[in-house]
């Protein structure tokens, strides 16, 4: 069985040192590798990087994460990046990491995603160069999590992501501004591989399950979501239901 702790929306601030280590202190004895799905900082700042950074040292295991809309709002997310990846936190941005747990391959695809809507109430490529550019980039994301995945070779394959790719994670939020919280475009690639398992953060008042049109499990780590330092996904490599994704909701950290 192969263990993925995931978490969002962790919000780090210069005021967060020594806070989270104590939370995660668990994290090697729990999971394989730790996933966090963006918003690592409050305001994109390179001393709240720092923080999170020195947070995240010396866990014990391998930490993927992808950058939300925070960590973009102070115009530095290189430098977050950087910070992070000199702490030894793989930071993805249309790229791939692939681990060896165990003798089990686990290939994981990271885009921070964007916004536009969902079937039936989207925005399309028309009209403004700013309506353009809107609906470009969520397509460029989308784009960019397909062609890792069209060279993915792996036993599990994840995709980690900060914006949501369902409608179904979203409820709860107003449903005004689902569109400025996911697309559908972010879902497609994903159906056309057929990934085990889709991780998401951004949406804090939203649903922890969802499913892609193709049946992909979808689930919001969105830290006001799952109401945990982290929750723990299990995946068995070799599946008798054709599911990969167990449901363990007994387990109080490794519940989906």
């Amino acid at each position: 069985m192969i263990r993925l702790a995931a978490v969002g929306d962790v919000h780090a601030g210069v005021d967060s040192a020594g806070r989270l280590r104590p939370r995660w202190h668990e994290l090697a004895d729990d999971a394989d590798a730790f996933l966090l799905a963006g918003d690592l900082t409050k305001g994109g700042e390179v001393g709240e990087a720092r923080v999170l950074a020195d947070e995240l040292s010396e866990l014990g295991l391998p930490v993927i994460a992808v950058l939300g809309n925070h960590d973009h709002q102070a115009g530095k997310p290189d430098d977050v990046s950087r910070v992070l990846g000199d702490a030894g936190v793989m930071v993805l941005e249309g790229e791939t990491v692939r681990l060896d747990v165990r003798g089990t391959s686990v290939g994981i695809v990271g885009a921070k995603g964007f916004a536009g809507g969902f079937e039936g109430a989207m925005a399309t490529e028309f009209g403004e160069e700013e309506m353009k550019a809107f609906v470009r980039h969520t397509r460029e994301r989308a784009e960019a999590i397909d062609r890792e995945l069209a060279l993915l070779e792996a036993d599990i394959r994840v995709v980690l992501m900060h914006y949501s790719p369902v409608r179904d994670t979203l409820r709860g939020e107003p449903v005004e501004i689902f569109a400025f919280l996911g697309s559908y475009l972010l879902a497609e690639p994903c159906d056309r591989a057929g990934v085990d398992l889709v991780l998401h953060g951004h949406a804090h008042r939203g649903s922890p399950a969802g499913r892609t049109q193709g049946g992909v499990p979808v689930r919001n780590v969105a830290q006001p979501v799952i109401r945990r330092p982290y929750r723990v996904f299990a995946l068995d490599p070799e599946p008798e239901s054709g599911s990969r994704l167990r449901d363990d909701r007994n387990d109080a950290r490794a519940s989906v």
